[in-house]
Protein backbone atom coordinates (compact mmCIF):
# COMPACT_ATOMS: atom_id res chain seq x y z
CA UNK A 1 0.00 0.00 0.00
CA UNK A 2 1.11 3.56 -0.68
CA UNK A 3 3.06 5.58 1.89
CA UNK A 4 2.53 9.15 3.06
CA UNK A 5 4.59 10.43 0.86
CA UNK A 6 3.27 8.52 -1.93
CA UNK A 7 0.93 10.33 -3.99
CA UNK A 8 1.40 8.50 -7.52
CA UNK A 9 3.12 10.81 -9.54
CA UNK A 10 5.77 9.90 -11.14
CA UNK A 11 9.42 11.75 -11.11
CA UNK A 12 10.63 13.16 -14.39
CA UNK A 13 12.92 10.41 -16.09
CA UNK A 14 16.30 11.89 -17.04
CA UNK A 15 17.45 8.73 -18.30
CA UNK A 16 15.73 9.13 -21.75
CA UNK A 17 18.99 10.13 -23.90
CA UNK A 18 21.20 7.91 -22.10
CA UNK A 19 18.83 4.95 -22.31
CA UNK A 20 19.22 5.88 -26.17
CA UNK A 21 22.23 5.26 -26.80
CA UNK A 22 22.83 2.53 -24.84
CA UNK A 23 20.22 1.34 -26.77
CA UNK A 24 22.13 1.96 -29.79
CA UNK A 25 25.42 0.84 -28.78
CA UNK A 26 23.74 -2.28 -27.76
CA UNK A 27 22.88 -3.18 -31.26
CA UNK A 28 26.13 -3.13 -32.81
CA UNK A 29 25.78 -6.76 -33.62
CA UNK A 30 22.68 -6.10 -35.87
CA UNK A 31 24.40 -2.80 -37.46
CA UNK A 32 25.38 -4.53 -40.75
CA UNK A 33 21.14 -5.27 -40.95
CA UNK A 34 20.32 -2.01 -40.21
CA UNK A 35 22.98 -0.37 -42.54
CA UNK A 36 21.32 -2.05 -44.90
CA UNK A 37 18.03 -1.66 -44.03
CA UNK A 38 18.57 1.79 -43.51
CA UNK A 39 19.69 2.41 -47.07
CA UNK A 40 16.99 0.38 -48.26
CA UNK A 41 14.82 2.77 -47.43
CA UNK A 42 16.82 6.00 -48.21
CA UNK A 43 16.14 4.17 -51.63
CA UNK A 44 13.15 4.20 -51.69
CA UNK A 45 12.71 7.33 -50.17
CA UNK A 46 14.22 8.77 -52.47
CA UNK A 47 12.05 7.20 -55.04
CA UNK A 48 9.32 8.78 -53.41
CA UNK A 49 10.74 12.06 -53.46
CA UNK A 50 11.51 12.59 -56.97
CA UNK A 51 8.60 10.79 -58.18
CA UNK A 52 6.34 13.88 -58.19
CA UNK A 53 8.01 15.69 -60.43
CA UNK A 54 7.19 13.08 -63.35
CA UNK A 55 4.12 13.98 -61.67
CA UNK A 56 4.70 17.77 -62.46
CA UNK A 57 5.46 16.95 -65.83
CA UNK A 58 1.96 14.78 -66.35
CA UNK A 59 -0.20 17.18 -65.25
CA UNK A 60 1.76 20.10 -67.59
CA UNK A 61 1.70 17.62 -70.72
CA UNK A 62 -2.25 17.33 -69.90
CA UNK A 63 -2.76 21.04 -69.35
CA UNK A 64 -1.08 21.85 -72.55
CA UNK A 65 -2.90 19.31 -74.51
CA UNK A 66 -6.35 20.65 -73.76
CA UNK A 67 -6.67 23.35 -76.32
CA UNK A 68 -5.48 21.24 -78.98
CA UNK A 69 -4.10 17.44 -79.24
CA UNK A 70 -2.81 16.20 -75.86
CA UNK A 71 0.41 13.74 -76.56
CA UNK A 72 -0.73 10.71 -75.63
CA UNK A 73 2.81 9.16 -76.22
CA UNK A 74 4.55 11.20 -73.77
CA UNK A 75 1.38 10.82 -71.36
CA UNK A 76 1.91 6.85 -71.14
CA UNK A 77 5.82 7.16 -70.65
CA UNK A 78 5.18 9.41 -67.71
CA UNK A 79 2.69 6.98 -66.49
CA UNK A 80 5.12 4.03 -66.47
CA UNK A 81 7.82 6.42 -65.10
CA UNK A 82 5.36 6.63 -62.24
CA UNK A 83 4.07 3.44 -61.86
CA UNK A 84 7.45 1.52 -62.17
CA UNK A 85 9.01 3.64 -59.31
CA UNK A 86 5.76 3.58 -56.95
CA UNK A 87 6.27 -0.62 -57.62
CA UNK A 88 10.07 -0.24 -56.92
CA UNK A 89 9.91 2.06 -54.00
CA UNK A 90 7.04 -0.35 -52.63
CA UNK A 91 9.54 -3.57 -52.92
CA UNK A 92 12.27 -1.33 -50.75
CA UNK A 93 9.62 -0.90 -48.21
CA UNK A 94 9.19 -4.49 -47.64
CA UNK A 95 12.18 -5.41 -47.62
CA UNK A 96 13.08 -2.52 -44.89
CA UNK A 97 10.22 -3.83 -42.91
CA UNK A 98 11.48 -7.35 -43.25
CA UNK A 99 15.13 -6.53 -42.15
CA UNK A 100 14.02 -4.30 -39.23
CA UNK A 101 11.31 -6.93 -37.69
CA UNK A 102 14.45 -8.97 -37.96
CA UNK A 103 16.46 -7.10 -36.02
CA UNK A 104 13.82 -6.45 -33.39
CA UNK A 105 12.99 -9.93 -32.35
CA UNK A 106 16.63 -10.62 -32.69
CA UNK A 107 17.56 -8.38 -30.34
CA UNK A 108 14.86 -9.22 -27.95
CA UNK A 109 16.03 -12.78 -28.20
CA UNK A 110 19.47 -12.10 -27.35
CA UNK A 111 18.41 -9.52 -24.45
CA UNK A 112 16.10 -12.66 -23.06
CA UNK A 113 19.36 -15.13 -23.08
CA UNK A 114 21.79 -12.46 -21.98
CA UNK A 115 18.98 -11.85 -18.90
CA UNK A 116 18.99 -15.69 -18.41
CA UNK A 117 22.62 -15.75 -18.04
CA UNK A 118 22.77 -12.86 -16.02
CA UNK A 119 20.48 -14.50 -13.62
CA UNK A 120 22.95 -17.24 -12.81
CA UNK A 121 25.77 -14.67 -12.30
CA UNK A 122 23.92 -12.33 -10.11
CA UNK A 123 24.44 -13.44 -5.96
CA UNK A 124 21.77 -14.13 -3.84
CA UNK A 125 21.49 -11.07 -2.25
CA UNK A 126 20.35 -9.41 -5.35
CA UNK A 127 17.08 -11.87 -4.95
CA UNK A 128 16.82 -11.02 -1.20
CA UNK A 129 15.93 -6.94 -2.20
CA UNK A 130 13.85 -7.83 -5.13
CA UNK A 131 10.81 -8.99 -5.80
CA UNK A 132 10.13 -11.91 -8.45
CA UNK A 133 7.55 -10.57 -10.27
CA UNK A 134 9.59 -7.13 -10.99
CA UNK A 135 12.49 -9.49 -12.23
CA UNK A 136 10.01 -11.46 -14.50
CA UNK A 137 8.83 -8.14 -15.80
CA UNK A 138 11.59 -6.82 -17.35
CA UNK A 139 12.12 -10.33 -18.61
CA UNK A 140 8.62 -10.10 -20.55
CA UNK A 141 6.54 -6.94 -20.62
CA UNK A 142 10.09 -4.64 -21.04
CA UNK A 143 11.90 -6.70 -23.63
CA UNK A 144 8.84 -7.55 -25.56
CA UNK A 145 8.06 -3.81 -25.35
CA UNK A 146 11.36 -3.26 -27.20
CA UNK A 147 10.97 -5.78 -29.31
CA UNK A 148 7.11 -4.43 -30.40
CA UNK A 149 8.63 -0.39 -30.84
CA UNK A 150 12.19 -0.98 -32.08
CA UNK A 151 11.23 -2.20 -35.81
CA UNK A 152 8.85 0.90 -35.78
CA UNK A 153 10.95 3.39 -34.20
CA UNK A 154 14.70 3.59 -34.43
CA UNK A 155 15.20 3.30 -38.49
CA UNK A 156 12.20 5.26 -38.78
CA UNK A 157 13.29 8.16 -37.55
CA UNK A 158 16.52 8.33 -39.27
CA UNK A 159 14.13 7.40 -42.88
CA UNK A 160 11.84 10.25 -42.04
CA UNK A 161 14.65 13.22 -41.22
CA UNK A 162 15.95 12.29 -44.49
CA UNK A 163 12.95 12.11 -46.66
CA UNK A 164 12.06 15.60 -44.61
CA UNK A 165 15.37 17.16 -45.61
CA UNK A 166 14.66 15.70 -49.32
CA UNK A 167 11.35 16.63 -49.32
CA UNK A 168 12.47 20.57 -48.43
CA UNK A 169 14.74 20.65 -50.85
CA UNK A 170 12.95 19.68 -53.55
CA UNK A 171 9.82 21.99 -52.72
CA UNK A 172 12.31 25.12 -52.90
CA UNK A 173 13.89 23.87 -55.79
CA UNK A 174 10.17 23.66 -57.42
CA UNK A 175 8.91 26.99 -55.54
CA UNK A 176 10.68 28.72 -52.96
CA UNK A 177 7.32 31.04 -52.18
CA UNK A 178 4.97 27.68 -51.92
CA UNK A 179 8.31 25.93 -49.81
CA UNK A 180 8.32 28.40 -47.48
CA UNK A 181 4.65 28.58 -46.78
CA UNK A 182 4.47 24.74 -46.16
CA UNK A 183 7.54 24.85 -43.79
CA UNK A 184 5.69 27.22 -41.53
CA UNK A 185 2.93 25.41 -40.52
CA UNK A 186 5.36 22.53 -40.02
CA UNK A 187 6.98 24.43 -37.83
CA UNK A 188 4.02 25.03 -35.79
CA UNK A 189 3.95 20.81 -35.04
CA UNK A 190 7.12 20.35 -34.87
CA UNK A 191 6.67 22.78 -31.80
CA UNK A 192 3.49 20.85 -30.96
CA UNK A 193 5.85 17.60 -30.96
CA UNK A 194 8.18 18.84 -28.66
CA UNK A 195 5.50 20.38 -25.67
CA UNK A 196 3.97 16.58 -25.37
CA UNK A 197 7.47 14.81 -25.50
CA UNK A 198 8.79 16.85 -22.43
CA UNK A 199 5.42 15.95 -20.66
CA UNK A 200 4.54 12.40 -21.59
CA UNK A 201 8.13 10.35 -21.06
CA UNK A 202 7.44 10.28 -17.27
CA UNK A 203 4.08 8.54 -17.74
CA UNK A 204 6.11 6.10 -20.07
CA UNK A 205 8.54 5.44 -17.13
CA UNK A 206 6.01 5.03 -14.40
CA UNK A 207 3.75 2.77 -16.97
CA UNK A 208 7.00 -0.05 -17.00
CA UNK A 209 7.57 0.56 -13.28
CA UNK A 210 3.83 -0.08 -12.38
CA UNK A 211 3.55 -3.09 -14.66
CA UNK A 212 6.31 -4.80 -12.81
CA UNK A 213 4.54 -4.07 -9.47
CA UNK A 214 1.65 -5.71 -10.12
CA UNK A 215 3.35 -8.49 -11.94
CA UNK A 216 5.09 -9.14 -8.47
CA UNK A 217 1.96 -8.74 -6.63
CA UNK A 218 0.07 -11.32 -9.08
CA UNK A 219 2.66 -13.45 -8.84
CA UNK A 220 3.05 -13.50 -5.11
CA UNK A 221 -0.84 -13.60 -4.67
CA UNK A 222 -1.27 -16.85 -7.09
CA UNK A 223 2.15 -18.70 -5.33
CA UNK A 224 0.01 -18.44 -2.07
CA UNK A 225 -3.25 -18.76 -3.01
CA UNK A 226 -3.68 -21.27 -0.07
CA UNK A 227 -3.06 -19.28 2.81
CA UNK A 228 -4.83 -16.13 0.99
CA UNK A 229 -8.33 -18.24 1.14
CA UNK A 230 -7.51 -20.09 4.40
CA UNK A 231 -7.27 -16.44 6.14
CA UNK A 232 -10.34 -15.19 3.65
CA UNK A 233 -7.95 -12.40 2.86
CA UNK A 234 -9.34 -12.16 -0.83
CA UNK A 235 -10.62 -8.71 -0.39
CA UNK A 236 -7.19 -7.47 0.84
CA UNK A 237 -5.48 -9.29 -2.05
CA UNK A 238 -8.21 -7.14 -3.88
CA UNK A 239 -7.76 -4.04 -2.54
CA UNK A 240 -3.97 -3.74 -3.15
CA UNK A 241 -4.32 -5.19 -6.69
CA UNK A 242 -7.12 -2.54 -7.53
CA UNK A 243 -4.75 -0.16 -6.35
CA UNK A 244 -1.64 -1.43 -8.56
CA UNK A 245 -3.72 -1.63 -10.72
CA UNK A 246 -5.20 1.74 -11.08
CA UNK A 247 -1.55 2.83 -10.64
CA UNK A 248 -1.09 1.20 -14.16
CA UNK A 249 -4.39 2.56 -15.56
CA UNK A 250 -3.21 6.11 -14.89
CA UNK A 251 0.08 5.68 -16.50
CA UNK A 252 -1.73 4.06 -19.50
CA UNK A 253 -4.41 6.52 -20.06
CA UNK A 254 -1.74 9.69 -19.33
CA UNK A 255 0.82 8.55 -21.65
CA UNK A 256 -1.30 7.10 -24.57
CA UNK A 257 -3.16 10.37 -24.06
CA UNK A 258 -0.83 12.95 -24.14
CA UNK A 259 0.97 10.57 -27.32
CA UNK A 260 -2.72 10.51 -28.97
CA UNK A 261 -2.76 13.89 -29.25
CA UNK A 262 0.51 13.82 -31.83
CA UNK A 263 -1.47 12.01 -35.09
CA UNK A 264 -4.60 14.25 -34.86
CA UNK A 265 -2.91 17.65 -34.43
CA UNK A 266 -0.23 16.77 -37.32
CA UNK A 267 -3.40 15.93 -39.30
CA UNK A 268 -4.50 19.39 -38.39
CA UNK A 269 -1.21 20.96 -39.57
CA UNK A 270 -1.09 18.85 -42.47
CA UNK A 271 -4.52 20.03 -43.75
CA UNK A 272 -3.67 23.53 -43.10
CA UNK A 273 -0.68 23.34 -45.17
CA UNK A 274 -3.08 22.03 -48.16
CA UNK A 275 -5.13 24.94 -47.77
CA UNK A 276 -1.83 27.40 -47.45
CA UNK A 277 -0.41 25.79 -50.65
CA UNK A 278 -4.08 26.21 -52.53
CA UNK A 279 -4.08 29.48 -52.06
CA UNK A 280 -0.66 30.75 -52.54
CA UNK A 281 -0.20 28.77 -55.53
CA UNK A 282 -3.72 30.24 -56.74
CA UNK A 283 -2.09 33.60 -56.53
CA UNK A 284 1.07 32.57 -58.03
CA UNK A 285 -0.34 30.92 -61.55
CA UNK A 286 -2.68 34.10 -61.33
CA UNK A 287 0.89 35.69 -61.28
CA UNK A 288 2.24 33.34 -64.09
CA UNK A 289 5.16 32.82 -61.83
CA UNK A 290 4.29 28.83 -61.53
CA UNK A 291 2.11 26.34 -63.83
CA UNK A 292 -0.88 24.34 -62.56
CA UNK A 293 1.33 21.27 -62.86
CA UNK A 294 3.46 23.09 -59.68
CA UNK A 295 0.54 23.06 -57.86
CA UNK A 296 -0.11 19.53 -58.12
CA UNK A 297 3.12 18.35 -57.63
CA UNK A 298 3.00 20.52 -54.23
CA UNK A 299 0.12 19.28 -53.16
CA UNK A 300 1.74 15.87 -52.81
CA UNK A 301 5.10 17.30 -51.21
CA UNK A 302 3.21 18.51 -48.74
CA UNK A 303 1.65 15.29 -48.40
CA UNK A 304 5.18 14.23 -48.44
CA UNK A 305 6.06 16.30 -45.71
CA UNK A 306 3.27 16.29 -43.24
CA UNK A 307 3.48 12.39 -43.47
CA UNK A 308 7.13 11.98 -42.20
CA UNK A 309 6.50 15.09 -39.68
CA UNK A 310 3.65 12.41 -38.30
CA UNK A 311 5.70 9.28 -38.28
CA UNK A 312 9.02 11.16 -36.82
CA UNK A 313 6.03 12.32 -33.67
CA UNK A 314 5.29 8.64 -33.66
CA UNK A 315 8.06 7.30 -33.86
CA UNK A 316 9.24 8.95 -30.93
CA UNK A 317 6.13 8.08 -29.30
CA UNK A 318 7.05 4.39 -28.96
CA UNK A 319 10.60 5.45 -28.28
CA UNK A 320 9.83 6.89 -25.54
CA UNK A 321 8.20 3.11 -24.30
CA UNK A 322 11.79 1.79 -25.38
CA UNK A 323 13.68 4.14 -23.60
CA UNK A 324 11.49 3.46 -20.57
CA UNK A 325 11.85 -0.46 -21.27
CA UNK A 326 15.52 0.08 -21.92
CA UNK A 327 16.58 1.77 -18.86
CA UNK A 328 14.99 -1.02 -16.88
CA UNK A 329 16.60 -4.01 -18.83
CA UNK A 330 19.78 -2.48 -18.62
CA UNK A 331 19.34 -1.39 -15.02
CA UNK A 332 19.30 -5.14 -14.68
CA UNK A 333 22.23 -6.33 -16.92
CA UNK A 334 24.52 -3.88 -15.18
CA UNK A 335 23.71 -5.57 -11.52
CA UNK A 336 26.88 -6.29 -9.89
CA UNK A 337 27.77 -9.69 -10.56
CA UNK A 338 29.29 -12.38 -8.41
CA UNK A 339 32.95 -11.99 -8.32
CA UNK A 340 35.07 -14.08 -10.34
CA UNK A 341 36.88 -16.85 -9.15
CA UNK A 342 40.19 -18.47 -10.12
CA UNK A 343 40.43 -21.97 -9.00
CA UNK A 344 44.14 -23.20 -7.65
CA UNK A 345 42.22 -26.49 -6.64
CA UNK A 346 39.75 -29.06 -8.02
CA UNK A 347 38.40 -31.76 -5.64
CA UNK A 348 36.79 -34.71 -7.57
CA UNK A 349 33.41 -36.12 -5.97
CA UNK A 350 34.82 -39.43 -6.62
CA UNK A 351 37.82 -39.41 -4.81
CA UNK A 352 37.00 -36.60 -1.41
CA UNK A 353 37.33 -38.00 1.97
CA UNK A 354 34.12 -36.31 3.05
CA UNK A 355 36.31 -33.91 5.64
CA UNK A 356 34.81 -30.50 6.71
CA UNK A 357 35.94 -28.02 9.19
CA UNK A 358 34.61 -24.34 10.09
CA UNK A 359 37.55 -22.39 10.98
CA UNK A 360 36.52 -19.16 13.18
CA UNK A 361 34.00 -18.37 10.13
CA UNK A 362 31.95 -15.04 10.74
CA UNK A 363 29.70 -14.07 8.57
CA UNK A 364 26.25 -10.99 7.86
CA UNK A 365 24.17 -10.47 4.95
CA UNK A 366 24.60 -6.99 5.75
CA UNK A 367 28.09 -5.47 6.73
CA UNK A 368 26.59 -3.82 9.96
CA UNK A 369 24.79 -6.73 11.06
CA UNK A 370 27.07 -10.12 12.16
CA UNK A 371 24.49 -13.47 12.88
CA UNK A 372 27.77 -15.99 12.54
CA UNK A 373 30.26 -15.09 15.32
CA UNK A 374 33.65 -17.21 15.51
CA UNK A 375 32.12 -20.45 14.50
CA UNK A 376 33.92 -23.59 14.66
CA UNK A 377 33.32 -27.10 13.96
CA UNK A 378 34.67 -30.24 12.24
CA UNK A 379 33.03 -32.85 10.86
CA UNK A 380 34.95 -36.43 9.74
CA UNK A 381 33.94 -39.01 6.66
CA UNK A 382 30.96 -40.29 7.38
CA UNK A 383 29.67 -38.09 10.17
CA UNK A 384 26.32 -37.49 10.91
CA UNK A 385 26.45 -34.03 12.26
CA UNK A 386 23.05 -32.78 13.31
CA UNK A 387 22.80 -28.61 13.56
CA UNK A 388 20.16 -27.81 16.28
CA UNK A 389 19.11 -24.56 17.62
CA UNK A 390 15.96 -21.68 17.90
CA UNK A 391 14.40 -20.07 14.77
CA UNK A 392 17.07 -17.53 13.98
CA UNK A 393 20.18 -18.90 15.87
CA UNK A 394 21.70 -19.15 12.13
CA UNK A 395 21.35 -22.77 11.09
CA UNK A 396 20.31 -22.25 7.51
CA UNK A 397 23.17 -19.50 7.06
CA UNK A 398 25.88 -21.82 8.18
CA UNK A 399 24.63 -24.16 5.02
CA UNK A 400 24.17 -21.36 2.40
CA UNK A 401 27.82 -20.27 3.70
CA UNK A 402 29.25 -24.29 3.53
CA UNK A 403 27.38 -24.06 -0.32
CA UNK A 404 28.59 -21.36 -0.89
CA UNK A 405 25.66 -19.27 -1.95
CA UNK A 406 27.20 -16.20 0.32
CA UNK A 407 30.80 -15.25 0.97
CA UNK A 408 31.93 -15.57 4.32
CA UNK A 409 33.04 -12.25 6.11
CA UNK A 410 35.77 -13.57 7.83
CA UNK A 411 37.49 -16.98 8.55
CA UNK A 412 37.19 -19.95 6.42
CA UNK A 413 35.98 -23.39 5.61
CA UNK A 414 38.24 -26.48 4.21
CA UNK A 415 37.16 -29.37 2.38
CA UNK A 416 39.18 -31.99 2.90
CA UNK A 417 41.82 -29.36 3.83
CA UNK A 418 41.42 -27.51 0.90
CA UNK A 419 40.02 -23.75 1.49
CA UNK A 420 36.59 -23.12 -0.18
CA UNK A 421 38.14 -19.98 -1.36
CA UNK A 422 40.49 -22.01 -3.92
CA UNK A 423 36.76 -23.71 -5.14
CA UNK A 424 34.70 -22.81 -7.51
CA UNK A 425 31.26 -22.24 -6.79
CA UNK A 426 30.26 -25.00 -9.44
CA UNK A 427 32.70 -27.56 -7.80
CA UNK A 428 31.29 -27.17 -4.50
CA UNK A 429 27.76 -27.30 -5.92
CA UNK A 430 29.23 -30.72 -7.44
CA UNK A 431 30.11 -32.24 -4.15
CA UNK A 432 27.15 -31.65 -2.31
CA UNK A 433 23.11 -32.82 -2.63
CA UNK A 434 20.46 -30.69 -0.75
CA UNK A 435 16.74 -32.16 0.22
CA UNK A 436 15.33 -29.21 1.50
CA UNK A 437 11.63 -28.47 3.46
CA UNK A 438 10.15 -26.55 0.26
CA UNK A 439 10.44 -29.47 -2.52
CA UNK A 440 10.73 -28.57 -5.79
CA UNK A 441 9.64 -30.27 -9.10
CA UNK A 442 9.44 -29.04 -12.59
CA UNK A 443 6.78 -29.44 -15.25
CA UNK A 444 8.18 -32.85 -16.68
CA UNK A 445 8.12 -36.65 -16.45
CA UNK A 446 8.88 -37.97 -12.91
CA UNK A 447 11.93 -39.88 -14.51
CA UNK A 448 13.23 -36.48 -15.67
CA UNK A 449 12.36 -34.74 -12.28
CA UNK A 450 14.37 -37.82 -10.61
CA UNK A 451 17.39 -37.74 -13.04
CA UNK A 452 17.92 -33.90 -13.35
CA UNK A 453 20.61 -32.65 -15.25
CA UNK A 454 21.98 -36.18 -15.21
CA UNK A 455 22.67 -37.66 -18.98
CA UNK A 456 23.07 -41.43 -19.28
CA UNK A 457 21.76 -42.61 -16.24
CA UNK A 458 20.18 -46.17 -17.11
CA UNK A 459 16.26 -47.56 -16.44
CA UNK A 460 17.83 -50.43 -14.22
CA UNK A 461 19.44 -47.79 -12.10
CA UNK A 462 16.54 -45.62 -12.02
CA UNK A 463 14.57 -48.47 -10.67
CA UNK A 464 16.99 -49.99 -8.21
CA UNK A 465 17.08 -45.86 -6.62
CA UNK A 466 13.35 -46.02 -6.66
CA UNK A 467 12.77 -49.56 -4.78
CA UNK A 468 15.48 -48.11 -2.31
CA UNK A 469 13.64 -45.04 -1.57
CA UNK A 470 10.44 -46.28 -1.64
CA UNK A 471 9.43 -44.91 -4.72
CA UNK A 472 8.31 -47.97 -7.09
CA UNK A 473 5.06 -48.94 -5.17
CA UNK A 474 3.37 -45.08 -6.65
CA UNK A 475 5.00 -45.08 -9.55
CA UNK A 476 3.19 -48.38 -10.88
CA UNK A 477 0.03 -46.77 -9.48
CA UNK A 478 0.44 -44.01 -12.13
CA UNK A 479 -0.87 -44.46 -15.76
CA UNK A 480 2.50 -44.45 -17.85
CA UNK A 481 4.69 -45.78 -14.33
CA UNK A 482 8.09 -43.53 -14.13
CA UNK A 483 7.03 -41.67 -17.64
CA UNK A 484 3.86 -40.51 -16.29
CA UNK A 485 3.69 -36.12 -16.24
CA UNK A 486 3.74 -34.35 -13.61
CA UNK A 487 2.60 -30.16 -13.03
CA UNK A 488 1.15 -28.18 -10.16
CA UNK A 489 -2.08 -29.86 -10.33
CA UNK A 490 -1.30 -33.21 -9.97
CA UNK A 491 -2.29 -34.87 -6.67
CA UNK A 492 1.04 -35.50 -5.30
CA UNK A 493 1.75 -35.49 -1.62
CA UNK A 494 4.30 -33.90 0.35
CA UNK A 495 5.99 -36.70 0.88
CA UNK A 496 5.89 -38.05 -2.27
CA UNK A 497 7.78 -35.00 -3.31
CA UNK A 498 10.15 -35.47 -0.89
CA UNK A 499 10.82 -39.10 -1.86
CA UNK A 500 11.45 -37.70 -5.43
CA UNK A 501 13.82 -35.19 -4.17
CA UNK A 502 15.86 -38.15 -2.00
CA UNK A 503 15.80 -40.35 -4.88
CA UNK A 504 17.65 -37.16 -7.06
CA UNK A 505 20.14 -37.03 -4.43
CA UNK A 506 20.98 -40.89 -4.73
CA UNK A 507 21.30 -40.15 -8.95
CA UNK A 508 23.42 -37.28 -8.09
CA UNK A 509 25.96 -39.76 -5.93
CA UNK A 510 27.84 -36.53 -3.97
CA UNK A 511 29.86 -37.45 -1.07
CA UNK A 512 28.37 -34.40 1.19
CA UNK A 513 24.58 -34.43 1.55
CA UNK A 514 22.34 -31.88 3.22
CA UNK A 515 19.40 -32.00 4.84
CA UNK A 516 17.22 -28.97 5.81
CA UNK A 517 13.91 -29.32 7.59
CA UNK A 518 13.48 -32.20 5.37
CA UNK A 519 10.92 -34.30 6.87
CA UNK A 520 9.16 -31.05 8.59
CA UNK A 521 6.13 -30.76 6.35
CA UNK A 522 5.07 -34.41 6.63
CA UNK A 523 2.90 -36.60 8.56
CA UNK A 524 4.26 -38.62 11.81
CA UNK A 525 4.01 -41.81 9.36
CA UNK A 526 4.56 -40.35 6.65
CA UNK A 527 8.37 -39.06 7.86
CA UNK A 528 9.09 -42.75 9.13
CA UNK A 529 9.15 -43.77 5.21
CA UNK A 530 11.18 -40.68 4.66
CA UNK A 531 13.20 -40.97 7.51
CA UNK A 532 13.96 -44.46 6.01
CA UNK A 533 15.09 -43.06 2.65
CA UNK A 534 17.01 -40.84 4.16
CA UNK A 535 19.10 -43.18 6.24
CA UNK A 536 19.96 -44.93 3.15
CA UNK A 537 20.74 -41.31 1.02
CA UNK A 538 23.22 -40.70 4.19
CA UNK A 539 24.77 -44.22 4.20
CA UNK A 540 28.92 -43.28 3.52
CA UNK A 541 28.57 -39.76 3.16
CA UNK A 542 29.11 -37.06 5.47
CA UNK A 543 26.06 -35.43 6.49
CA UNK A 544 24.24 -31.78 7.51
CA UNK A 545 21.16 -32.24 9.07
CA UNK A 546 19.13 -29.09 10.63
CA UNK A 547 16.18 -30.73 12.25
CA UNK A 548 13.94 -28.89 14.98
CA UNK A 549 11.68 -32.38 15.48
CA UNK A 550 14.90 -33.71 18.20
CA UNK A 551 13.51 -37.32 17.52
CA UNK A 552 14.93 -37.03 14.23
CA UNK A 553 18.86 -36.62 15.42
CA UNK A 554 18.72 -38.79 17.96
CA UNK A 555 21.46 -41.03 16.21
CA UNK A 556 23.63 -38.29 14.99
CA UNK A 557 27.55 -38.48 15.86
CA UNK A 558 27.49 -35.14 16.76
CA UNK A 559 25.17 -32.64 17.19
CA UNK A 560 26.01 -29.27 17.26
CA UNK A 561 23.54 -26.65 19.62
CA UNK A 562 23.64 -23.27 18.16
CA UNK A 563 22.40 -19.74 19.87
CA UNK A 564 23.16 -15.93 18.23
CA UNK A 565 25.14 -17.27 15.98
CA UNK A 566 27.80 -19.67 17.69
CA UNK A 567 28.18 -22.70 19.16
CA UNK A 568 27.23 -23.32 22.60
CA UNK A 569 26.83 -27.10 23.19
CA UNK A 570 28.38 -30.11 21.10
CA UNK A 571 28.10 -34.08 21.51
CA UNK A 572 25.67 -36.52 21.72
CA UNK A 573 22.33 -37.02 22.16
CA UNK A 574 23.05 -38.93 25.08
CA UNK A 575 26.20 -36.42 26.29
CA UNK A 576 23.96 -33.29 25.77
CA UNK A 577 21.23 -34.47 27.64
CA UNK A 578 23.78 -35.52 30.42
CA UNK A 579 24.72 -31.98 31.06
CA UNK A 580 21.37 -31.15 31.19
CA UNK A 581 22.01 -27.45 29.62
CA UNK A 582 20.42 -25.24 26.59
CA UNK A 583 19.77 -28.76 24.55
CA UNK A 584 18.13 -30.75 27.20
CA UNK A 585 15.74 -27.71 27.47
CA UNK A 586 14.92 -27.78 23.78
CA UNK A 587 14.08 -31.15 23.70
CA UNK A 588 12.27 -32.17 27.04
CA UNK A 589 10.38 -28.69 25.97
CA UNK A 590 9.05 -31.10 22.66
CA UNK A 591 8.13 -34.06 24.67
CA UNK A 592 7.25 -32.56 27.99
CA UNK A 593 3.68 -33.59 27.04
Amino acid sequence: MPGPRDKGVPEKSKNFGAAITRLIKELKNYRAKIIISTTVAITSTAIAIISPSFLSDLTDTISAGLGGSIDFSAVWKFILIIVSLYIVSTIFEIIESFLMTDVANGFARDLRTRISEKINCLPLKFFDRNEIGDTLSRVTNDVDTLAQSLSDSLASILVNILMLVGVVAMMFVTSAPLAVTAIISGILGLVFVALILSRSQKYFSMRQKELGKINSHIEEVYSGLNVVRVYNAKAEASKKFDYLNKRVYDANRKSQFLSGLMPPMMHFIGNLGYVAVCVMGAILVTNHAITFGVIVAFIVYVRMFTRPLTQIAQSLNLLQSSAAAAERVFEFLDEKEMAKETAPAYLDKNTVKGEIEFKNVHFGYTEDKVIIKNFSAKAMPGQKIAIVGPTGAGKTTMVNLLMKFYNINDGDILIDSVSIHDLTRENVHELFTMVLQDTWLFSGTFRENIVYNHAQISDAEIDRVCDTVGLTHFIKTLPKGINSKISDNDSVSAGQRQLITIARGMIKNAPFLILDEATSNVDTRTEELVQKAMDKLMKGRTSFIIAHRLSTIKNADLILVMKDGNIIETGTHDELMKKNGFYAELYNSQFRH
